[in-house]
């Protein structure tokens, strides 16, 4: 490729036929056949089957996986580590250079190729790119021509599937919602989207979203996160669906929909086309029982557990929505596996992950409910284990004692297609050398095949074949559009849930005069190994406050009082969650409890002895009963009693900004009305305060009475847990939530609210 990074895209239009789009320097040449154009991928002048665009998608899928080296397939096999646009040098990231030198240095564009991704694009082959940030959509789109332009002079011409984990909340924040930059529309948590109990408003949620994918370059979806969140205290609360497999089902199918879905001129064929996302529904068999809510990203949180025996319901997400659109596609393209080993459950394989269980991938998955497309582990199951309490090791559970290459070979033979996180080919080809001695040639050479074609099929039905390249001035009038951000913002007001509204307190008068108390926030590390330093900040600003109120500094002066708190967080203890090396370096076994209480907890009614019980482990027995933890925003308290006591009489309302199930039983009382939002969402949050818009959200989970019940719950069963009932005798139940008339009672709670009592 010419060192301009200014690809020059050429094309021309098929009569009846698609429009075909190539750079001017890659060198390809075109085809002419029966007064048709075709792209000359393979550059030998002859027309193959995978080149003819009138083929279906699984016929040229197939012509060129059999075409492809051993080498080049275990290349396509692999899905790339987190890329930034522009790269940036990072630990956990390794090393990002231009030309030798930093972005900054080399003077070339953020749209540049870097020298990694070149070497794994022309060495190890790689065609499947995960994207975190980028500084712009113009910028994205420069860079996806770049490096499309880059794998059309490679052998075969293949383009590269770009792909993202979900990027449109309202805050830049990293994984387990990698997205930032765009701009793009902003929308709720996903937990926000299901308070909407809404499967239309989630598939035009997936339809425009799509969009904006597309023109970034993005044609795969590292989501929908579809686990049944059955665990109150799971980190991943906020990124899933919440606890009913019914709506969670709808909500699947709506989102798989509406991204996968192109229609009129955009649809190819079977509704894929120009405008589809191919969507990689996660994390099958379901990760939301987590033993103790500890997550699998860690050592300390392998293991899911169901001492309910509900196993099967957890499937349901998946077997009743991602895998019964409503769509002509079908069926979501895709499924990751989670990290966890699924204890007990699993066949013989019960002490590794998940995507190492061929009774998991094979006999359940495909051949129980038939699902023949493409598996993809998740990122670095490959890589070697290290400290229980790290998020930067390898998540190769069960598997630690194997090689890289072994763990490779595991995982394929369980069912698996491809490998995230993997950057480099020589693994994979080490898992086919094994696959030879142990199965012969004939046999490994089908089997890479097979995933092959399964990758391929998703590449060609979304166009990249055609056309992967893009015009930025569209991407930047597309992505983040005022259509989009009203769409989203209409969202987000729709996703907010009144819980309690003493004497109608709420909504306030406009331009009340308000009093907003500050936050403190701790010293911290987030997950990118960046300090930050402790301070106090408003939750809100003042400019957008002042469009609604009169904001004093001083209670006594204020006629009501709204506190934006934080849900509590036990960051205090490490990223990890329920681990702590330094009670390892005390005596004990490393783990502790998981709290959703402001105040120190003590875990008295936890279990006695862990369910899942590994001898190979240095302890393995996880119990941390009568342990005691204290979260790391419990000022978030004192901030609502202090306030309550400036107050006096005066309304006191509290908003919490939820990730998912927390006791709420240590304020509730001295607030006069509270309101949950899943995300930040400042502005729409004060669209409901004043008025401008009635709250119609439901809760998506239970809210627990206290943390016993939450210890005493099962983790793989919804439903189990004794609720808040506040002092106006409302029940803090799935499928509650309040207007101004008061507890809503519509066609949504009579749909998914079968279990609530009468009460609500």
């Amino acid at each position: 490729m010419k060192q301009n990074y200014e690809t020059t895209v050429k094309s021309i239009q098929n009569p009846d036929g698609p429009k075909l789009c190539w750079s001017e320097q890659s060198g390809m040449k075109l085809i002419e056949k029966d007064g048709l154009y075709f792209k000359d991928l393979a550059g030998t002048g002859e027309l193959y089957p995978y080149e003819d665009w009138r083929l279906p998608a699984e016929q040229r899928a197939s012509d060129l996986a059999s075409r492809m080296s051993v080498e080049q397939i275990a290349g396509l096999m692999l899905y790339s580590r987190h890329q930034f646009i522009p790269g940036v040098s990072m630990p956990y990231f390794g090393e990002v250079t231009y030309n030798g030198k930093s972005i900054q240095e080399s003077g070339l564009p953020v749209s540049a190729i870097s020298d990694q991704q070149k070497t794994f694009l022309r060495e190890d082959f790689i065609r499947h790119l995960l994207i975190i940030s980028v500084q712009s959509a113009a910028d994205a789109a420069k860079w996806n021509n770049n490096i499309q332009s880059l794998a059309e002079e490679l052998p075969w011409g293949i383009p590269v599937a770009i792909s993202s984990d979900p990027r449109h909340g309202t805050t830049v924040t990293f994984e387990f919602d990698a997205g930032a930059g765009g701009d793009i529309s902003h929308w709720p948590e996903p937990l926000g989207l299901a308070a909407t109990f809404e499967p239309e408003l989630m598939e035009k949620f997936g339809k425009i979203a799509s969009k904006e994918y597309r023109g970034l370059g993005i044609t795969t979806a590292l989501s929908p996160q579809i686990d049944l969140c059955t665990e109150p205290r799971w980190k991943r609360f906020a990124g899933s669906i919440g606890e009913s497999s019914k709506l969670g089902a709808d909500l699947a199918r709506a989102y798989c929909d509406g991204f996968q879905t192109s229609e009129g001129d955009s649809e190819i064929t079977d509704g894929w086309g120009y405008e589809s996302v191919n969507t990689m529904v996660k994390h099958w068999p379901g990760g939301g029982a987590v033993e103790g809510g500890r997550d699998a990203h860690f050592g300390s949180g392998k293991y899911s557990v169901y001492p309910g025996d509900n196993f099967e319901e957890h499937l349901l997400p998946f077997t009743e929505g991602a895998f019964k659109l409503h769509g002509k596609t079908g069926k979501a393209s895709s499924v990751m596996p989670y990290y966890t080993a699924v204890y007990g459950k699993a066949g013989n394989y019960e002490n590794a992950g998940s995507g190492y269980s061929k009774y998991l991938i094979t006999d359940l998955l495909r051949n129980t409910y038939h699902y023949d497309e493409v598996v993809c582990t998740d990122w670095s199951i490959t890589e070697d284990a290290s400290t229980l309490e790290n998020l930067y090791g390898g998540k190769c559970w069960g598997a630690e004692k194997l090689t890289r290459g072994e763990r490779c070979y595991r995982i394929l033979m369980a069912g698996v297609d491809q490998f995230g996180g993997l950057n480099e080919k020589e693994p994979v080809l080490d898992a086919y050398r094994i696959g030879v001695k142990e199965h012969g040639e004939t046999f490994m050479r089908k089997r890479l095949e097979q995933s092959a074609v399964r990758l391929l099929k998703n590449i060609f039905r979304v166009g990249l074949f055609e056309n992967p390249y893009l015009d930025p001035e569209v991407s930047a009038r597309t992505v983040g559009c005022a259509e989009y951000m009203e769409e989203g913002f209409a969202a987000q007001k729709k996703s907010i849930v009144m819980l309690k509204n003493k004497e109608n307190v709420l909504p306030l008068q406009k331009k009340m005069k308000v009093y907003v108390p500050k936050i403190h926030w701790p010293e911290s590390v987030d997950w990118m190994c960046q300090k930050m330093e402790e301070h106090w900040d408003s939750p809100i600003s003042q400019e957008l406050l002042e469009k609604y109120f009169t904001v004093t500094d001083h209670p006594e002066e204020a006629d009501a009082a709204i506190c934006i708190i934080r849900q509590p967080d036990g960051a205090a203890f490490g990223l990890a969650g329920g681990y702590d090396v330094s009670d390892k370096e005390a005596g004990g076994n490393g783990y502790l409890p998981i709290s959703l209480q402001y105040r120190p907890y003590t875990a008295v009614y936890a279990r006695e002895h862990s369910i899942a019980q590994d001898p190979n482990d240095e302890f393995p027995d996880r119990t941390y009963r009568g342990k005691t933890v204290t979260v790391n925003n419990e000022d978030d308290l004192d901030l609502v009693l202090h306030t309550r006591e400036l107050m006096g009489e005066k309304p006191v309302i509290v908003c919490v900004n939820m990730l998912g199930p927390m006791v709420v039983k240590e304020f509730e009382a001295a607030a006069d009305a509270i309101v949950a939002m899943f995300g930040d969402l400042s502005n729409a949050l004060l669209e409901v305060l004043s008025g401008n818009f009635e709250p119609e959200g439901l809760l998506p989970m239970q809210l627990p009475a206290d943390m016993r019940t939450v210890e005493e719950q099962q983790e793989d069963v919804p439903f189990d847990m004794e609720c808040h009932r506040d002092t106006e005798g409302h029940i803090y139940d799935f499928g509650y939530g309040m207007n101004w008339q008061g507890v809503i009672a519509d066609e949504r709670v009579r749909t998914y609210g079968h279990h609530l009592p009468k009460e609500n």
